[in-house]
């Protein structure tokens, strides 16, 4: 006996809705950008450090909570009056130490951890942001909008940025909000708009781009549902160089006390220099700490930012 099958017999397939095939595509394509990245050892390196990062920030709420004496440990208005003289060196009690003013520099160092993260993605978010836009418009429309925008944008690449921060930090209180909206827009009018530019040019030409126009997408819908979201990947790479550049200006400004941040890196060096410590080896603890966590922080992003640039740059990629 022999199966057969009529004309009117038909094959139902479900239907998979539209989020989920996207959801689908996006873990793909995750997982095979995550398997390039973790092939990159100075990637994972700097991933690594990241993280340490960000766990030593988030243990600090709970260490003021349960552990430490916030009369004691505060790392703004903290001081420790068992101890005669300050600056202490390091001990069981402070581990790191204490400063000029008595206050406990494990704590600051802790404390000041998630004012950088903030500054840092505050900076590289606005970057983004700017940059791409920026860069979609100039390559979508060309012409005159192209050439202002770019001559634009070689304009603030050429500004020497450290003193334009420095006469704003006189002229004006800077926060790190108002700290990482300057650098952002700096950063983002810069040279990032015109990588993301270059970048923009080759998904002009793609052929979903003119099937969008010809579908009467308007110029808004195609600039902003097809050309930026294919531009996010090399923004998000420049993400990570803006982080690190954030967190070194700022540390340069609070360093000259330009900032009005309440505690951070380089307020911690700020007073280590105002009180005549900084070129003292015999309290290093007042220096080394927080130009170690700069400098390692700074390195952490720009080698996860050098391994995502193998993932993102398709003349890098090993397959």
């Amino acid at each position: 006996m022999t199966a057969t099958t009529t004309p009117d017999a038909t094959i139902s397939i479900p239907e998979v809705p539209l989020w989920r095939a996207r959801l689908l595509m996006a873990l793909s394509s995750l997982r095979s950008s995550w398997a390039m990245f973790a092939e990159n050892p100075i990637g994972l390196i700097g991933l690594g450090v990241i993280v340490f990062y960000g766990l030593f920030a988030a243990a600090h709420p709970i260490l003021m909570n349960t552990v430490w004496d916030p009369v004691v440990y505060d790392p703004v208005n903290g001081f420790d009056i068992e101890i005669a003289f300050h600056p202490s060196a390091p001990s069981m009690r402070h581990p790191l130490g204490t400063d000029v003013l008595g206050r406990d520099v494990l704590s600051q160092l802790m404390f000041s951890t998630r004012y950088e993260f903030a500054l840092g993605m505050l900076a590289a978010l606005a970057t983004s942001i700017v940059a791409t836009t920026i860069g979609a418009i100039s390559a979508y429309y060309g012409g005159v909008i192209d050439l202002l925008l770019m001559r634009l944008a070689d304009l603030v690449y050429m500004m020497p940025l450290l003193p334009i921060l420095i006469v704003l930090g006189a002229l004006m209180d800077i926060g790190m909000i108002e700290l990482a909206i300057v650098l952002g827009l700096l950063f983002g009018f810069g040279g990032t708009a015109i990588v993301v530019k270059s970048q923009a040019l080759s998904v002009k030409v793609k052929p979903f781009i003119e099937a969008a126009r010809i579908a009467g997408g308007s110029d808004f819908h195609i600039i902003f549902k097809h050309m930026v979201p294919n531009l996010l990947p090399i923004s998000l790479l420049y993400m990570m160089f803006t982080v690190n550049t954030a967190i070194a200006y700022e540390a340069i400004l609070s360093f000259f006390g330009l900032t009005t941040i309440e505690m951070s890196w380089g307020l911690m060096i700020n007073v280590t220099q105002v009180f005549g410590y900084l070129l003292r080896f015999d309290t290093w603890w007042l220096l080394f700490p927080a130009s170690i966590a700069i400098t390692t922080l700074c390195a952490a992003f720009y080698l996860v930012g050098r391994a995502l640039d193998e993932v993102v740059n398709p003349r890098l990629r090993r397959r």
